[in-house]
């Protein structure tokens, strides 16, 4: 591989196998030297999960020009992990996970493997980004995503993002996309979220379902709303989580005992 080239990590939390990781390959090849590190099947909703009871295994299962794919048995975290200190032959110029088959819009961000691979990335201080499609279907079209991932892909190649931040974009679904707007993170949460059921030994079990209750359904500053109108979200997101407007308030709990 030419070092003068950027290199550009890719991984996903859907698999090597699924369209949207693929479209997201095709849609920034020429950019750069593309190296691909990603589970060898789903890992959705890992979040930041590690995998540490069990060794990994990385399979490098493609080798051309300016593109090498491994599958790896890990999390997307780990593909992330592994791909920065292991298997890519120097630090990644942009660490791109995605396109994930579903929103990671709002509190989604929290339990998306998508997003925990970006923010690995940016824990690295490697300007990263994570894209998602409003579409669940394994044969999704990807079509109308690829302007969007490249034009974003390459901004943050010539501009970095800093240091800590990473980028949550979410793509409508659908060829009426009215264009991109930046928000912040909608205020909700998941309600309803389970369904009893019985398995064959007539046995109780829970399936994960639930709906998405919107706090400020009417504030056009959110992702959320941007999603409903036809908008691509971009929200860039921090590791650092302190609540520092908090800081000073407790500041006297230090002197309680």
């Amino acid at each position: 591989m030419d070092n003068k080239k950027p290199l550009i990590l890719i991984t996903n939390d859907d698999g090597h196998q699924a369209k949207g990781i693929n479209e997201l390959i095709e849609s920034v090849k020429g950019l750069g030297e593309i190296v691909v590190v990603a589970p060898d099947g789903p890992r959705s909703g890992m979040s930041s999960a590690i995998t540490s009871l069990q060794p990994l295994r990385a399979h490098l299962i493609k080798d051309e020009t300016d593109l090498k794919i491994y599958s790896c048995t890990g999390t997307p975290v780990d593909c992330v992990k592994l791909g920065i200190t292991e298997l890519a032959k120097r630090k990644p110029d942009i660490v791109l996970s995605g396109i994930n088959h579903g929103s990671n819009a709002a509190v989604a961000v929290l339990y998306s493997g998508t997003m925990g691979a970006a923010m690995e990335g940016a824990v690295f201080k490697i300007p990263s980004v994570g894209f998602s499609l409003l579409d669940h279907d394994y044969q999704a079209d990807f079509s109308a995503c690829h302007k969007y991932t490249r034009m974003l892909a390459s901004q943050v190649l010539k501009d970095g993002l800093p240091s800590g931040t990473c980028l949550n974009v979410n793509i409508p679904k659908g060829h009426d996309i009215k264009g991109l707007k930046i928000c912040r993170q909608t205020s909700g949460k998941w309600t309803n979220e389970f369904v009893l059921s019985k398995d064959g030994a007539n046995k109780q079990v829970y399936w994960l379902t639930g709906e998405f209750t919107n706090d400020e359904p009417h504030d056009e500053n959110t992702d959320e709303w941007a999603l409903a109108h036809n908008y691509v979200s971009v929200v860039p997101v921090k590791v650092d989580m302190t609540n520092h407007d908090y800081l000073e308030p407790i500041r006297a709990w230090e002197n309680l005992i």
